[in-house]
């Protein structure tokens, strides 16, 4: 069977960042990492969780809402995947940036967040999330579109 590219990657060399995972036409998948893998402490379920639903929140709320496809969690719990159409990557590491200064200063109640709206609304934690959003700030903010490649 024919090995993905995502496991092609050398995971032993990955750092903290942003990088192109696949583009596919119009399509980019980018590999937001905020733990280097097998080294680093993986995030928590809860802190994911409410990363993901505010991320997507504020990308689904900006200027790039119809150039967006899916945010959402890896299963190593080391990064994100955040897929876009039509967007160039300057753009893409700028709301980027945005999305987890967003996080970082979010207040109040968590979108999404409730039995008719979530699969698993009872694991969320935003305290959790500002924290990640807080930690990883440093290393996107630095981030230009010439360090998108592995």
């Amino acid at each position: 069977m024919k090995r993905i590219a995502s496991f092609e990657v050398d995971h032993t060399k990955l750092q903290r960042g942003m990088y192109i995972s696949r583009i596919d036409g119009d399509v980019v998948t980018y590999d937001i990492r905020t733990r280097r893998p097998n080294v680093e402490e993986v995030m928590d379920n809860s802190s994911i969780h409410t990363i993901e639903h505010l991320f997507a929140t504020f990308v689904r709320n900006s200027e790039f809402a119809d150039k967006i496809i899916y945010f959402g969690p890896m299963g190593c719990r080391t990064g994100f995947y955040f897929l876009v159409r039509n967007m160039n990557h300057e753009d893409a590491v700028r709301l980027t940036q945005r999305a987890f200064e967003f996080i970082r200063d979010f207040q109040g109640d968590v979108p999404g967040v409730s039995a008719a709206e979530c699969g698993n609304y009872r694991e969320h934690s935003l305290e959790g999330a500002k924290k990640e959003a807080e930690r990883f700030l440093p290393v996107i903010k630095e981030w230009t579109a010439q360090k998108l490649n592995y």
